[in-house]
């Protein structure tokens, strides 16, 4: 193979040697060209490459800050305190926390059936039908005979009373949070809708009264989505239980 490119090497030495001046000068400028035009090529792929790995590294930047993290996942998950608009309700589990007062705070307090919960110092205090702010304000009184001006905070840890059932002939029968004013319709979706033989227009929902007896109220699902007897798609209250047959 060495002996091989030394011929190539003296074929081409020899004839350089039987050009001219002006044609080696020329060949001479072809390989400078080629090589010139090689370097370039070079240079341009190295520019374009540096100039993706930025733009790369920014994409991958950008999109780890905009996911957040299960720290930040968790944080905005956590029951808040000072909180005004739930009502608490029997069965639910609250915490409450008395700054500086170990022993007076209490974690996973549940709501007795009578809607009372009970803390040292302040005794029996009602809390269904409270929000967290209000309950806080009303263990502060009770407490201040005990405690230079005593600070509580209270959070739901477990919402049990705002709940509803849906029962029968549904994807996923079971009990169901109250948010965001739900009504029967959205009870229904989040049961996954029907089963196949379900009785659409025999549905009904089981409330307890004002007298602690439960009212029947009829919902026919057929009128309801073409717009008719609209008033049956009633707001969900606690405990109502939806049956679909």
């Amino acid at each position: 193979m060495f002996a091989a490119k030394l011929r190539d090497r003296l074929m081409f030495d020899r004839f350089m040697h039987e050009l001219g001046t002006e044609k080696r000068e020329h060949v001479s400028a072809l390989e400078t060209g080629k090589h010139c035009q090689l370097m370039l090529s070079a240079v341009f792929a190295v520019a374009m490459l540096g100039a993706s790995l930025p733009a790369q590294t920014t994409n991958s930047a950008a999109s780890s800050s905009a996911q957040p993290t299960s720290g930040q996942t968790a944080a905005n998950a956590e029951p808040r305190s000072h909180d005004d608009v739930y009502v608490i309700g029997n069965d639910d589990v609250l915490s409450i926390n008395v700054w500086h007062e170990p022993d007076i705070s209490q974690k996973s307090i549940p709501v007795r059936s009578d809607g009372r919960i009970s803390l040292p110092l302040a005794g029996e205090v009602q809390a269904a039908g409270q929000t967290p702010l209000k309950l806080e304000k009303e263990i502060a009184s009770k407490l201040q005979n005990y405690i230079s001006e005593p600070e509580v905070s209270v959070m739901v840890e477990q919402s049990n009373s705002q709940k509803f059932n849906i029962l029968g002939q549904v994807v996923k029968p079971g009990s169901y949070a109250i948010a965001n004013s739900a009504t029967v319709l959205d009870a229904i979706a989040l049961a996954g809708g029907f089963r196949d033989f379900a009785k659409q227009k025999s549905i009904y929902i089981l409330r307890s009264g004002s007298d602690g007896q439960n009212v029947r109220l009829p919902f026919n699902y057929k009128d309801v989505i073409k717009g008719k007897n609209v008033e049956q798609n009633v707001k969900l209250q606690p405990r109502d239980t939806i049956v679909v047959p």
